[in-house]
Formats: C-alpha cells, structure tokens, sequence
C-alpha cells in the first residue's frame, strides 16, 4: 500500500521471496482477489480506505518496517531510535562512530536512509564486520507495526507533533513509546558522556540531551569510551538542521528547515540564543500547519526574536497569534520573506529559517524549502 520508496522496498523483497505482489498507489481501489498479507507504508494512515478495506476483508495488515526487520533479524543487529525531533542526526552519528571503529557494519536505515526492507534484501555482511541496522522510527511505522524487537531502544524526546495525522498528542506519544515497550534494552540519556561530548557539534544545551542518549545507546552496542569521542569528533551534521548558510555585511543566515514543527521552531530560536543572537534573530516561519498551538512558543519568541516574516497557508493565522507580542509581517512566499528580512537586517543580525511547518504547501519536502533559502540569501541585494 504506497508506491514510494517504502512501498518499492517491500515490493522488492517479497517478489524476491516469491511472492505475489500488487502495489497500490495514488487513487487505486482495493484490486479483486484473495490476499493473505498487506504491507503499509508510512504515508498509508489507519483511516485510509485501504487500510479499512483490509481489515474489513481479515487480511493482515504490516508495516514495511515489520515486514524488513522479521527478515533482517536473522542477519544482523538492531539500534532503534525514535523522538520527535533529532532522530537523523542521532541515527547518522551512531552508525558512522560504529564504522569508524573498524569491525562493525553500520547501516542507518528506516525513516531515515534507506527502507530497512532493502537493507534486509541487498545487504551483504563482510567477514569479521558485526552487523547492525540503525533504525529511525517513526510514529506513522508504529501504527501498523506488531512485530519488531531491536537490541536497544531510545526516545530522544516527546514534543506535540503530527497532530493532524494522529488526533491527539496522548496517541501521538503512545506511539513513540510503543517503540521503547517492544526493545529488548530500553535505554536513557546518561550525562556521565558529557566529557566525550565537550568540543562536539552537540556540544550545547538544546542537542546535548539527544548525544547523551546516542552515547549510551553505542555503549549498550559495545563500543569504548575512546570510540565513542572518536564517532563524536568526526560527525559531519546533516543538511537543513541549523545549518549556516551564508554570512554577508554581518548578517548570518542559517537554514533550519527541517523544523517541521513550532517546538522545533523554538529549539532552533533557543539554539540561535544560545549563539550569542539573543535580540537580533530575524525568523522566517509558516507554512503547512500541523495542529500545534502557535501560543505556545509566544514566549520564546519574546526572549530573541527580533522580527517575524511570515509565509505559507498559515501565515495569516501565525500573524494573528503573534502580532501583539513581536512585530510580525506577512510576506506570503519565501523569496519576498528573505528579501525583507534582508532589507531590514543590521549587522550581527541572523536571518533563521526555522518554519515550525511542514513544506508541501509550496514546496516538494522540507529540503527544497532549504536549499531555496539558501538560493535567495545568496543572491545579490536588488
């Protein structure tokens, strides 16, 4: 159900099993005939009419990541991350430290990379190399996941996300937390790591918690202290994630796109604070809504923010909830946004990306929003 790379993935598998696949996308119809298995992708909700269409027929109903992990299990082993915010770049860091040590095989599969039905396909383990999956959960796989039992576990964090999927923030979180019941170890965040951690990209207040838990889910794997501050020290960050762009006449502009929700909108605020631009932060924001309450980071942004530009479908409702506590101006789309921001902007300004939103009102993902913020920092004042 769902002809993306979930869905291709668990295509793959299966045919390569012998099974007899249909694959399902767009507006198709529940095809005729007997089924003895349904495999859902993350886009595929409970309420979707083929998930209905399933279980009023008694077909069995899977995630693509149950489907991939009953068949990776007798491969390798499993890390599993899940949290609202934070997953990837915990997920990259600990299966680039594990490679780096020189006998494990680390593949960072799931919601992030590649689907864990084709690492579980495709992957061939060297000789002498431990084999791990390092897999991001989402609470969209959990909905239809029954099955799936990872060597460790960890919860980054629980924020209010994904409302408009879920309905509600206590099902939203049950999900996350559904994750940690199936772990054979569940793990927690152990700041005992903060001397491996000094000096590192998570080295500050909003991303040390997330390391700390990366750190002991890499102990519970079995790497040294050594090799730990080593995956630490070389961790390159992910694209979109507070990510400095361009710095021009004293004004820095910094892409944080991948804040996707307003709780990840004021860690990004509360992480330019942290970078000395308490005041002085120009905030791009809007865009898709989520369900999340915009008057819940009023507060934050009355502790650094300057002055808010707003774009996307929401715009007119963020303008409403933020107007009368920081100067607010609706700029529709993202060029206009940067091109006032930048009009306005002073030296030792920053100019922050950080939406709150998703991106599929005018844009194809949360990564062509960035790289659009970047294009128009970058070019010439008009």
């Amino acid at each position: 159900m769902g002809a993306g790379l979930s869905g291709k993935a668990a295509k793959d598998l299966l045919e390569d099993e012998g099974w007899n696949v249909t694959v399902l996308d767009g507006a198709a119809p529940w095809p005729e005939g007997d089924f003895s298995l349904a495999v859902a992708s993350p886009g595929v909700p409970l309420d979707h009419p083929w998930q209905v269409a399933a279980r009023e027929r008694g077909v069995k109903v899977i995630s693509e990541l149950e489907l991939g992990w009953r068949r990776w299990r007798t491969i390798g082993r499993t890390l599993a991350v899940t949290g609202s915010k934070g997953k990837s770049s915990v997920v990259k860091l600990i299966a680039s430290a594990m490679a780096m040590t020189g006998r494990m095989d680390a593949v960072a599969c799931g919601n992030y990379g590649v689907p864990l039905s084709e690492v579980a396909l495709r992957f061939r383990p060297r000789d002498g190399f431990e084999p791990w999956a390092v897999v991001e959960v989402s609470s969209f796989q959990m909905e239809t996941t029954g099955f799936f039992h990872p060597d460790a576990a960890a919860c980054l964090n629980l924020q209010e996300d994904h409302l408009d999927r879920h309905g509600s923030v206590e099902k939203y979180h049950a999900l996350k937390l559904k994750l940690l019941d199936m772990a054979k170890m569940r793990v927690e965040a152990d700041p005992s790591w903060d001397a491996e951690i000094s000096g590192s990209y998570f080295d500050n207040d909003i991303l040390r918690p997330n390391a700390e838990m990366a750190c002991a889910l890499l102990a519970a794997a079995g790497l040294t202290r050594a090799e730990v501050r080593a995956g630490l020290a070389g961790f390159t960050p992910l694209p979109h994630r507070f990510e400095t762009v361009l710095s021009r006449d004293g004004v820095t502009y910094i892409d944080d796109s991948k804040a996707t929700s307003l709780a990840a909108l004021a860690a990004g605020v509360k992480m330019a604070v942290s970078r000395g631009f308490g005041g002085c932060i120009r905030l791009i924001a809007g865009g898709l809504e989520k369900g999340d309450s915009p008057k819940d980071v009023i507060s934050c942004l009355q502790s650094g923010v300057k002055k808010v530009y707003l774009i996307g479908h929401c715009a007119n409702q963020l303008f409403g909830a933020w107007s009368a506590a920081v100067p607010c101006e609706v700029c529709g789309t993202l060029d206009r946004a940067v091109e006032s921001a930048r009009r306005e902007a002073r030296a030792g300004d920053a100019v922050l990306l950080s939406p709150g939103t998703a991106s599929f009102d005018q844009f194809k993902s949360y990564g062509a929003r960035g790289d659009a913020f970047a294009a128009y920092a970058k070019e010439e004042k008009r």
